[in-house]
């Protein structure tokens, strides 16, 4: 399967002062503000450090999903959060922390199936960050 996705950016101003705009060919973001304020203190709009933690923790998810049926069983709730580090102008961390149940499977099996996703998902591949997953199961 071979596709792709695209989203744009805007920008109007210097990097303190300025601020733009983030679109996706979805729609789903559409001029969603981002300016210095709403990624480096904690004004209303998105970053892209959120964005890539939204996008780690739904690959990641998604992937495990997969997974999951491959061995027989279906998730009756996987959630996962994504916490990105920005440091000195680089992003050298993200910690998955993902809780599940998945009913007639042990937890032994899940810890597993997860830690292949961490290692698999697109998006895992793509980023150069030292990536940590923390598992939490529901029998």
């Amino acid at each position: 399967m071979k596709f792709n996705r695209t989203a744009k950016a805007h920008w109007e101003g210097g990097g303190k002062d300025g601020k733009g705009s983030l679109s996706t060919e979805s729609g789903v973001l559409k001029e969603s503000p981002y300016a210095f304020k709403t990624r480096f203190e904690d004004a209303v709009g998105t970053n892209p450090e959120e964005l890539i933690g939204a996008a780690h923790a739904g690959c990641f998810t998604m992937q495990l999903s997969f997974y999951i049926v491959e061995e027989g069983f279906t998730a009756e709730r996987l959630d996962t959060q994504a916490k990105v580090y920005f440091e000195d102008g680089s992003i050298p961390k993200i910690e998955l922390d993902l809780k599940g149940k998945v009913p007639g499977m042990d937890e032994s099996k899940f810890k597993e199936l997860a830690k292949k996703s961490k290692e698999n998902c697109p998006v895992s591949k793509l980023l150069n960050a030292d990536i940590t997953l923390k598992t939490t199961f529901e029998s």
